[in-house]
């Protein structure tokens, strides 16, 4: 029974190194976000849907730069179809310490900026151009390598087209895979040595 609790306090330490490892620097964060997704069941037929992949290598503990795509499409029966796109960079930088009340979650805020537009069809307004957004968010990480994220995030193109800015805010739900990066691959086969 001494040896159960002591490998399972062990366990528990390792556990715990591991989420404080995801975003050390040198490794790498692939995964994305899903916002907007509706689907109407009436006669209207709506039907919309953001999706977000990102890519990022943290530069020193709790801070990563990469980069994100934004594809996003809003569209109903007898109706305007609204087109938004995106590319550029992200930033994104992690918090303190895990959360007293929930183990294994961090805060964070990331920041993009990059080239979009939102275009609608029929006549309505359109901007291309400048494509930003900031906000808050929380990661929750479910294993080592795998955290369940949801954001609030102020959205905006600026630029050329008969609307010359338009701005949303939005919450999104996704995930992100942490992969380590070589340094901490060698780390972990110098140990097992």
């Amino acid at each position: 029974m001494k040896r159960l609790s002591i490998l399972a306090a062990l366990a528990l330490v390792m556990q715990t190194a591991l989420v404080k490892a995801q975003i050390q620097q040198g490794n790498v964060m692939v995964g994305g976000s899903l916002s907007n997704l509706s689907l109407g069941l009436d006669d209207s037929k709506v039907f919309s849907f953001d999706l977000t992949p990102k890519a990022a290598w943290f530069i020193k503990d709790n801070v990563a730069l990469g980069g994100y795509a934004d594809l996003g499409i809003q569209t109903a029966k007898a109706s305007a179809t609204t087109v938004k796109y995106g590319i550029g960079g992200l930033g994104r930088y992690y918090t303190g310490a895990e959360m007293e009340v929930v183990k294994h979650g961090r805060f964070f805020g990331e920041g993009t900026l990059g080239l979009g537009g939102i275009n609608v069809s029929n006549g309505g307004g359109h901007t291309n151009g400048l494509d930003f957004s900031f906000g808050p968010g929380f990661a929750y990480f479910v294993t080592p390598n795998v955290g369940l994220e949801t954001m609030l995030k102020y959205n905006g193109v600026g630029g050329f087209g008969n609307a010359g800015y338009q701005s949303s805010l939005g919450l999104s739900f996704g995930f992100q895979i942490y992969l380590p990066g070589k340094r901490t691959l060698d780390k972990v086969k110098r140990d097992i040595k």
